[in-house]
């Protein structure tokens, strides 16, 4: 039989096929016995439920309960009904037969496609037959037709899904209606504005159109309650013509529960589509719904001479005001905020700078409506350039207007703060970010621990990276050598062994610039020995120690003034195939020139020379400290020279060494010269500086007062 599944569809087909004789179409057991050369097989394998009384009964629902046989239509009213029954009995049978043929294929893998076919006709024939008679399973199974009792089962079960698949997308469709609604498009703007982003609003979204849904299912259950007490009411006083509809639209209601039939319906066609449908309704009210959304409210056309100010505004230089022409622009126009925002577009294309400078003035404009989405763009802006200034206005704006700073604003000025230096405004915009409820993710607290490494504290930032562990949140690698690095600086052996121990809980593996650090700790702490011992640790870590570890080292033992340990670590060292780079070379001339070793830092020099780099600014900072205390005249004014013309590099303590040299060497002329120097960097002069200054006024400044020394 070649059979096609969509004339399974047709009511007509199925009216027709019932009305042929059982003999014309062999049975389902004269079917299912051909196929194995005239056997017949056990019935399918088709699992039956364990428990068939609590199963629903679908074949009694109101959307498949019609009758099949074929009826003329008298009214309107009749035919849209079996028109929508019609739609809802191909539906269903469409899905049932995909569903079976599937069943069937797996129960009979060796039949062809025409017996499949067969067979799922005869099904669908009983099917319908049951359908019409409102039969429940057990009336199914107790029945004399040929199926079997399984087979029975399985028609049953698929039944119910394909029921439930069409109510679950029946009810999406619904759902999709809700999440256009005005009042969940209301929550979600107002959601968006207070800084709900991603999937949360997502989540929110259709939790808000769920509910709407609900309360409109509850709502209309309770009014199709009232209409049927209506209906009753009416049908007691009515006549009996009326009576008899009451009581026919009250048992349809009984068996269904249908909804009330719509009288008086008005159809009409464009190009034969029939647009008198409610869907049609409901997509014209999301496309309207759609448009506002992506396109918006048209800026108002510009010509004549407010087409003249626009171009002037857009030319308009940096230096010039905007306000004149921005206020002849607004009487021209009368513009709304869809215009502004036109505007700023074409500067903003064209000049950021000066859409920077317009848009704070645009703020301002009644018309335009600023909201604090707008502040925080423009604050957003700037906070990233490190414009604090214009940031400290804009707030200033803000605060005038009545807003305060949102979450999405505060995270931007911890970030400003942060990276200018500024920590107690860091620190306020971080609380005031904390009080909003917002719980800190570790790009802000990274952000507040490098505020807290830079301001010379990290104790206080040990702190946060402790809160972050708290809330099992993860600070990065870098974060963790940030603050080893600040701890060792300030010579804080058990601050930089603690972030040592964390990064190793943290899973972070020991680094050799972790290792470098910790030596550094313990030599700026003026201990030598722990310092070698971590030093040996490295080693045995397998890492070899470079030129700066090395230098860290010696000026560990330039402390203690270890001079006899430093040179055996440099012979052993040597022995392993270190050589010494610039770095060790310039401790060994601060170390040696502080002894006035002269020609033992000149042959440092040499070997310094000889590889080709450039001597740091320290070593002309001692080369300065020794020639001076030496009185080698022209050698420490020399280096005096090339120090004068890097002073801006010279920190305090560079200062300070450089005019007790010269005073010593009884320079004093230009230990008054480099004091006054000093000053003018802003550096302050300190207690045993100023007392050695004011010594030198008992001393002249010519050359015979001065020691003898190479010249």
């Amino acid at each position: 039989m070649n059979l096609r599944l969509k004339r399974l569809l047709s009511k007509q087909t199925l009216t027709s096929f019932s009305r042929i004789s059982s003999r014309s179409i062999c049975p389902a057991t004269t079917i299912f016995t051909t196929f194995n050369g005239g056997k017949t097989p056990s019935p399918p394998p088709f699992q039956p439920p364990s428990n068939t009384h609590h199963l629903r009964s679908f074949h009694s629902s109101p959307h498949l309960k019609f009758s099949l046989a074929t009826v003329q239509p008298t009214s309107s009213e009749t035919q849209d009904s079996e028109e929508e029954d019609e739609a809802a009995m191909n539906e269903f049978l469409s899905r049932f037969v995909h569903r079976m043929r599937g069943r069937l294929n797996e129960a009979y893998p060796q039949s062809d496609k025409p017996t499949i076919d067969a067979m799922l006709l005869v099904i669908v024939d009983k099917l319908v037959g049951q359908m019409e008679k409102g039969a429940s399973l057990q009336e199914m199974v107790m029945s004399k037709e040929d199926l079997s009792e399984d087979l029975w089962r399985t028609v049953w079960d698929v039944s119910n899904e394909v029921y439930s698949d069409m109510e679950r997308e029946k009810k999406k469709e619904k759902m999709k209606k809700f999440l256009q609604s005005e009042q969940v498009k209301v929550l979600t703007r107002f959601a968006s504005e207070v800084g709900v982003r991603g999937d949360m609003l997502h989540e929110l979204r259709f939790k808000w159109a769920r509910e709407a849904m609900e309360e409109s299912e509850f709502y209309g259950t309770l009014e199709r309650y009232r209409e049927e007490e209506e209906d009753d009411e009416e049908a007691e006083e009515g006549e009996v013509v009326a009576e008899e509809a009451a009581v026919e639209s009250n048992e349809e209601g009984a068996r269904g529960g249908a909804l009330p039939k719509r009288h008086g319906k008005i159809k009409y066609k464009l190009y034969g589509l029939d647009l008198s449908g409610a869907q049609w309704k409901e997509v014209a009210d999301k496309i309207h719904e759609a448009g506002e959304v992506f396109f918006p409210q048209e800026a108002k056309p510009i010509t004549g001479k407010c087409k003249l100010v626009t171009d002037k505004i857009l030319a308009m230089g940096m230096d010039e005001d905007p306000q004149t022409l921005l206020n002849e622009w607004v009487e021209l126009l009368k513009p709304n905020r869809v215009d502004w925002v036109s505007l700023l577009e074409k500067l903003k294309e064209k000049d950021s700078s000066l859409y920077l400078k317009v848009a704070e003035h645009v703020l301002d404009e009644n018309s335009f409506q600023a909201d604090i989405q707008d502040y925080f763009k423009l604050i957003d802006i700037h906070a990233r350039g490190n414009r604090l200034e214009d940031v400290e206005r804009l707030l200033e704006k803000m605060v005038e207007r009545g807003m305060s700073p949102d979450m999405l604003t505060l995270t931007s000025l911890v970030r400003m703060y942060s990276k200018a230096g500024n920590l107690e405004r860091a620190k306020e915009a971080f609380e005031s970010l904390k009080s909003l409820g917002f719980k800190p993710d570790r790009e802000i607290y990274s952000c507040m621990i490098m505020a807290y490494v830079n301001a010379g504290q990290p104790k206080s930032g040990e702190g946060l990276m402790r809160e972050m562990e708290t809330r099992d949140i993860k600070p990065s690698e870098e974060t963790h050598m940030a603050l080893l690095r600040a701890f060792a600086q300030r010579g804080d052996v058990s601050g930089a062994q603690r972030i040592v121990t964390t990064m190793q809980f943290a899973g972070y593996q020991q680094t050799p610039e972790s290792c470098i650090l910790l030596v550094e700790a313990c030599g700026k702490a003026g201990n030598p020995n722990e310092a070698r011992r971590h030093f040996d640790s490295m080693t045995r870590l397998g890492y070899k120690p470079d030129d700066r570890c090395t230098a860290i080292m010696i000026s560990a033992y330039e402390k203690k003034n270890e001079l006899d340990r430093a040179l055996h670590l440099l012979l052993q060292l040597e022995k392993e195939g270190f050589e010494p780079g610039i770095a060790t070379y310039s401790v060994l001339v601060d170390w040696l020139g502080k002894l006035q070793l002269v020609d033992e830092v000149e042959q440092m020099l040499g070997k310094i020379a000889q590889l080709g780099e450039a001597p740091p600014l320290k070593i002309q900072v001692s080369l300065c400290d020794m020639y001076s205390r030496a009185g080698i005249e022209k050698k420490a004014l020399q280096a005096l020279g090339v120090l004068e013309t890097k002073k801006d590099l010279l920190a305090q303590e560079d200062f300070e060494r450089i005019i007790q040299g010269l005073i010593k060497g009884n320079f004093v002329q230009e230990a008054q010269r480099i004091h006054k120097l000093m000053e003018d960097q802003g550096f302050t002069t300190s207690e045993s500086l100023n007392i050695s200054l004011m010594a030198t006024k008992a001393f002249g400044t010519s050359s015979s007062n001065r020691r003898p020394g190479k010249r």
